[in-house]
């Protein structure tokens, strides 16, 4: 496996802002439509956030991170609910 396609710890290494990266979610239970049932799901396309705390205060009143991960639709995510990132691969060639 490429080290590109490997998966990052976030306590180690972090994506570049803005960045579109796989990320891993121990804990990330979602609630389905049409009822009260959940589905674990781990894996999920977001975007980091550097200093999304620092440039956004008035919008969290949060402070214990600094970073933020904007998901696609809802699924934003506070840095530390992340363990894991991995860089998204190249589309398939022409």
């Amino acid at each position: 496996m490429e080290a590109e396609h490997a998966w990052n710890a976030c306590a180690e290494r972090l994506p570049q802002d803005g960045e579109r990266v796989l990320c891993w979610l121990p804990a990330n239970g979602v609630r389905l439509p049409g009822g009260d049932r959940t589905e674990q799901r781990n894996v999920v396309l977001m975007r980091f956030a550097e200093d999304w705390f620092i440039k956004n205060p008035s919008k969290t009143g949060r402070k214990t991170h600094r970073h933020f991960w904007l998901g696609e639709g809802g699924s934003n995510s506070f840095f530390e609910q992340v363990t894991h990132w991995m860089a998204l691969p190249m589309g398939p060639a022409k």
